[in-house]
């Protein structure tokens, strides 16, 4: 029997939990921390199955760095070697899983994921099973066994993952929207995400990162009021040159990179720079 008093110390189910430092440089959730100091929060998303990635965004001075499990490519054995790649760097790490299901839920978590961003979420009974997820007892249901976040993050884990895991389900549909204030009136939620691209469809719009001056911002600024009269902190899916708007839209947690755009976009600039007779980047740097 685990008791919240009592240190971690091992389970016969998972094996033994390793020491590990009690939290990343004195703070178990920089991403949480911000957002309690009221501060916006900028992040890049990866759909590269890559640890170098994974290392190499993590250390980009973002607030957090999400591994995409349900559009970008990478299976949970690849998440786990990307999560482990992030260790000790500031950033904090996440995951969005494929959907809302407890089981995927409770491995990222396991692995190492200080927040989960869990997709189409559409109701209260889904926002109160995406949290149960996200939680252990007596607050969810999550099952006890963080064998990798436990060497991670310290013997102490269980003491403190239910406040300061995030637990982050998706607002991307005109359903989600209307219920919007049943929905983040569940305890437990962190934050929402939203999903623009699907929210712009489900309001027969083309998809993207913003369609202005329709429907889609009256959805927007209904799902900020909704987080600030119940505490919830707003964030979206975006890209850099947004982030301003998005700030002034209220959005507390916002996407401004991704590592696919980003190598795309740069590897056409070097080609467009070489065709062109273009001067050498002052860096000097080979790699």
């Amino acid at each position: 029997m685990i008791r919240c008093s009592q240190p971690i110390a091992a389970n016969l189910n998972a094996g033994p939990i390793l020491p590990g430092p009690s939290s990343v440089l004195g703070v178990k959730n920089r991403l949480k921390e911000k957002w309690r100091a009221g501060e916006p929060t900028y992040g890049a998303w990866l759909s590269i199955p890559s640890p170098l990635v994974a290392e190499a965004a993590a250390l980009g001075g973002f607030d957090y760095v999400c591994i995409d499990m349900q559009h970008g490519v990478a299976d949970y054995q690849v998440a786990i070697n990307m999560l482990a790649a992030m260790r000790g760097a500031e950033s904090t790490p996440i995951v969005r899983v494929p959907w809302l299901e407890p089981g995927i839920i409770g491995r990222v978590l396991d692995a190492g994921a200080l927040g989960v961003v869990i997709p189409m979420v559409n109701s209260r009974a889904e926002a109160q099973a995406a949290v149960a997820a996200c939680r252990y007892a007596p607050a969810g249901a999550r099952s006890f066994g963080p064998i990798r976040a436990g060497m991670a993050f310290g013997a102490d884990y269980f003491s403190w993952a239910n406040d300061e895991i995030a637990c982050i389900p998706m607002v991307e549909t005109r359903q989600a929207v209307e219920a919007v204030d049943d929905i983040l009136s569940v305890p437990g939620i962190d934050a929402v995400y939203v999903g623009p691209a699907d929210l712009s469809i489900t309001y027969g719009l083309p998809p993207g990162v913003d369609n202005p001056g329709t429907v889609f911002d009256e959805a927007i600024a209904t799902i900020v009021g909704s987080c600030q009269r119940h505490g919830v902190i707003p964030g979206i899916h975006s890209i850099s040159g947004l982030a301003a708007k998005r700030v002034g839209n209220g959005f507390r947690m916002i996407t401004v990179s991704s590592d696919l755009q980003a190598l795309s976009a740069g590897m056409r600039n070097d080609v467009k720079v070489a065709n062109e007779g273009g001067s050498a980047s002052s860096s000097g740097k080979i790699y």
